[in-house]
């Protein structure tokens, strides 16, 4: 791939991710979610701080990109450099949001999924839009960039003095967190999130997403509502999300699906229960439909 093309495939594709970003922020309404009328169960960010956190990732986006197109190592090389990188865009994010932590689950990811992008488009020669194939290579190549990941992460947390919340969920539970879900290759996004919207592909986009928001909040191990309501809290979270996606289709009215969404939302805000992991997958959902072609 020439150079000449290799920078505008890493700008569309960048530009793929921050619509991606941009659009779950905007999606409304989202339960104990940030959107445009609501803060969800957060008191210290709204939607324009997920804004600011965006534009703060959007250059960053495209070089994760850029890092995939250009390697010629292996993936556990290409790793450690977008996990370099993505250390210098969660300070840009900090520094953005005034030290809130929107997107760094979602950064995490994208930095992992975007390299792979590049390098599995540079490898096989690939143009827009990715094929389904296409797509399951970036998941297994990311397997590979992340491969035995936990382990090396969590080897010693027992000799810690101050842990990260979702390393205290791995030692208490087994909670595995966006890390597992990398070495696993983002089943979630293969087997639940990808095949809805290829399923329903080219269909209104709101109702869309927020049917497959309540997908993966009923799937989907979600350390955020755990570390704030515990095990207990994220069953209950995952039944009534799994309640509310059999009783609503893509045929079901946008009134009555946003009215029970906003009951939900202002039940998981009284209980103080965010779901984030369900919506970083959300935005990683977009991206990959945009990829796709599907909308």
């Amino acid at each position: 791939m020439k150079q000449q093309h290799k920078e505008a495939s890493s700008q569309v594709i960048g530009e793929f991710a921050l619509q991606a970003l941009l659009y779950e922020a905007a999606l409304y309404p989202k339960p104990g979610l940030v959107d445009p009328k609501s803060c969800g169960a957060h008191a210290d960010m709204n939607y324009f701080t997920f804004i600011d956190s965006s534009t703060a990732l959007a250059p960053f986006l495209i070089e994760y990109v850029h890092l995939g197109l250009i390697h010629n190592g292996t993936p556990l090389e290409l790793f450690e450099k977008v996990r370099a990188l993505g250390q210098q865009a969660e300070i840009a994010m900090l520094n953005q949001t005034e030290g809130v932590n929107t997107h760094k689950g979602a950064n995490f990811s994208f930095a992992l999924l975007l390299s792979a992008v590049g390098k599995i488009m540079s490898e096989q020669q690939l143009k827009i839009p990715f094929s389904e194939q296409n797509t399951t290579a970036v998941f297994n190549y990311v397997k590979q960039m992340t491969q035995g990941l936990l382990s090396k992460d969590f080897a010693s947390l027992a000799q810690k003095k101050q842990l990260s919340y979702g390393e205290k969920l791995y030692l208490e539970h087994g909670i595995v967190g966006i890390r597992g879900e990398a070495e696993l290759g983002y089943p979630v996004l293969k087997t639940i999130a990808l095949p809805f919207l290829r399923q329903h592909r080219k269909r209104e986009q709101r109702i869309l997403f927020l049917l497959l928001l309540l997908h993966l909040m009923a799937t989907t191990e979600d350390s955020n509502v755990i570390n704030r309501g515990g095990i207990l809290a994220w069953q209950n979270v995952k039944k009534q999300a799994s309640d509310l996606s059999q009783t609503f289709s893509i045929g079901s009215l946008e009134k009555d699906l946003e009215d029970a969404l906003i009951r939900f939302d202002q039940q998981l805000i009284k209980e103080n229960l965010s779901p984030g992991g369900s919506a970083d997958l959300l935005a990683l959902s977009f991206f990959f439909g945009r990829l796709e072609g599907l909308f």
